[in-house]
């Protein structure tokens, strides 16, 4: 492995490339190895298709910003052709596709070099990443009895461990950021619309699902997000310009911020007491910088969003799962009890509920944008409890309505990050906080309708105030 590979970022990683100091067949070779060392303690990497990486790095690669950078996508949409994908489940073991997704086409565009997915749940549906496709749970590589989060776990284990310095995700729910949190990364959902969805779907989940990136460093994400951003052609959302960029925002820090502090979920149920410290710790940082910070937690209808959510997701898991089925019947063991649960549910759902379930939706945002006429940040723990137990949130289950809003669900463990996919707001989680068991807890920052550059802009305001890159887990390349 070529020194230092584990430690570097992917800007730094392209940087030995240009001065050539290192070769992309190099850098590739580090990460091959790596996942050979690593991966089966995690099960984060699946579906290697080293021939594929090998011949694109022969033919040339685009002589863009992460050019030689070894990546990994998550097995969960981010269609392309040489990636087969199970999509998490044994339904979709296999799935080829007949041409690339635009987020995939951008992705390339950077001159990284894709080699393998990364493990996800099934229809990323859970906080937890545990697909029965994938033979077994992946795992938190700061403590293997724990989940490194859903749905995009796999990216999340992987660039924790040093298998990759960046990773392509997801976030529907929060599936960027509870991998971040639990890993102790660095995970952005962006505004509704910045990035693109198509050709092969024209939303997720009604409009609150977007593509983002796990990265140990918050210039790596801003790198990604510059050269992913911009609806496709189509789309049916659109995000309000840019005005310099994220990596152009990121190189000084933004105005002084008024800031409120919800150390309670949004309904106002007390969270574990190391996220509540860390919310704290986070709002003092804040404070020593200049921002303003007070108390203060949105009145929004909360409960009510969170099962039109519920509902959505159902809905949508029952249209791919029909879709891929083509009339035929489901077979026993085709897909995993909370999905079969979901299917079962949204068969209740009537056409007027739904429709009924995306205005609660739009409602919720309407509500959230009035908080933020008075505040520019919300900051939040991202999770309200460390890292969950492997099989705490695993997919045997068929209760799929408790398993999300029961008292001791998803809701429950995950109460901010949904809140930001049903508003299109961005938001972050920033990995500023280790509990005593020397596990991550990660601080969850939110801003206004299109407010990007500002938010990432004082993420890396904090990254530079305490920094985190020199922490490594227990199970690292």
């Amino acid at each position: 492995m070529i020194e230092g590979y584990a430690e570097m970022d992917a800007t730094a990683l392209a940087a030995l490339v240009a001065r050539g100091e290192v070769t992309p067949d190099e850098l590739l070779d580090s990460a091959l190895e790596a996942t050979e060392a690593l991966n089966p303690k995690l099960n984060a990497v699946v579906l290697i298709q080293e021939s594929v990486a090998r011949a694109a790095i022969c033919a040339g690669l685009p002589r863009g910003p992460l050019h030689g950078v070894p990546f990994l996508i998550k097995d969960l949409g981010c269609e392309a052709v040489d990636f087969p994908s199970h999509n998490g489940s044994r339904l979709f073991m296999n799935t080829r596709y007949s041409r690339d997704s635009a987020i995939f086409e951008r992705i390339r565009g950077t001159g990284c070099v894709p080699f393998a997915r990364t493990t996800s749940p099934e229809g990323g549906i859970g906080p937890a990443t545990e697909a029965a496709v994938y033979g077994g749970p992946t795992r938190n590589p700061w403590d293997l009895d724990r989940t490194s989060g859903g749905s995009s776990g796999g990216s999340g284990a992987a660039v924790a461990a040093g298998i990759v310095p960046a990773a392509h995700g997801s976030d529907g729910g929060g599936s960027v950021r509870i991998p971040a949190s639990s890993c102790g990364l660095f995970g952005f959902k962006p505004t509704r619309a910045r990035l693109p969805d198509g050709p092969f779907a024209g939303e997720g989940w009604a409009g609150m699902a977007i593509d983002g990136f796990l990265t140990r460093s918050v210039r790596d994400t801003a790198l990604l997000l510059d050269a992913c951003e911009g609806a496709d052609p189509g789309a049916p959302y659109w995000a309000p310009p840019l005005g310099r960029g994220y990596a152009a925002s990121i190189s000084r820090p933004p105005r002084r911020l008024r800031v409120a502090l919800c150390e309670t979920t949004l309904t106002g149920a007390p969270v574990h007491a190391d996220c509540r410290a860390a919310a704290h710790e986070a709002a003092k940082l804040l404070s020593s910088l200049g921002h303003h910070v007070e108390h203060a937690r949105p009145e929004v209808d909360t409960e009510p969003m969170m099962r039109a959510w519920t509902d959505i997701v159902a809905c949508g898991t029952a249209l791919s799962i029909g879709k891929a089925l083509k009339g035929r019947p489901l077979g026993p063991d085709e897909i995993e009890p909370v999905s079969r649960s979901a299917i079962a549910h949204a068969a209740t759902i009537r056409g007027t509920r739904y429709l009924e379930a995306v205005g609660i939706v739009h409602a919720y945002g309407r509500q959230m944008a009035g908080f933020f006429e008075d505040w520019d940040i919300l900051l939040t723990p991202t999770l309200a409890e460390p890292p969950a137990k492997i099989g705490r949130f695993g997919h045997s289950r068929d209760d799929y309505v408790a398993f999300r809003t029961g008292p001791d669900g998803v809701f429950a463990y995950s109460p901010y990050t949904a809140a930001f996919n049903a508003t299109g707001q961005p938001a972050a989680s920033v990995p500023l906080h280790m509990n005593a068991q020397g596990l991550p807890i990660g601080i969850h920052l939110a801003a206004r309708f299109g407010a990007d550059e500002e938010l990432i802009s004082l993420c890396a305001e904090l990254e530079l105030a305490a920094p985190w890159a020199q922490r490594r887990p227990p199970l690292h390349a």
